[in-house]
């Protein structure tokens, strides 16, 4: 799927107002988009950054809501719940320095060949058993590592997995793409 200027315009402004209520501990606004691509139930990830500093990234590969209330959710739960930053949730004074970057999710495609994908192009989910771990497709181009890298920081940063499960047969590997909405340095006006 490819979202119009318009329809990334509205889910930024969506994640933005989440984020901006959660933080201040608002009710999260009511929010509505009639446009048909915003209706559209599929996966997305919101990641929140400071200074390109990782301050919370939340999604979901699937849902039963909309895109647009989607990206609320994931919004929120990105600046609230994101469990590396338990003891360091962003605060206020943070919000007129928060990037945010939303990622449209293509539905997962599982593959044979753990090296049967194109870096920077493709993200990967691996599952293992009850162990599961994902990278978006922009974190190859943001790290610079290899197939062999991604696959095995997956394995062990992501799903707790040894670092090599992915060279072994059982164990399942999908990949997907994903469309990028990025928000630079947010200045009100």
């Amino acid at each position: 799927m490819y979202l119009d200027t318009q329809a990334k315009k509205i889910l930024l402004e969506i994640a933005r107002n989440s984020v901006e209520a959660a933080v201040k501990r608002e009710p999260t606004p009511d929010i509505f988009s009639d446009l048909p691509e915003l209706q559209e139930k599929q996966g997305a990830f919101v990641t929140l950054k400071v200074h390109n500093q990782l301050r919370g990234c939340i999604g979901s590969f699937t849902s039963d809501l909309p895109l647009y209330k989607l990206v609320s959710e994931m919004a929120v739960s990105a600046a609230t719940e994101d469990p590396r930053f338990t003891f360091n949730r962003i605060k206020p004074p943070e919000l007129n320095r928060i990037e945010i970057e939303i990622s449209v999710l293509s539905p997962l495609k599982r593959i044979k060949n753990p090296l049967d994908f194109e870096l920077g192009k493709h993200g990967i989910f691996i599952k293992k058993g009850g162990l599961t771990g994902c990278f978006l497709p922009q974190v190859a181009v943001e790290t610079g590592w290899s197939k062999e890298e991604f696959l095995s920081h997956c394995c062990s940063s992501k799903a707790g997995l040894p670092d090599n499960a992915w060279e072994y047969g059982d164990i399942e590997i999908y990949i997907f793409t994903a469309e990028i909405i990025e928000e630079k340095l947010h200045k009100k006006t």
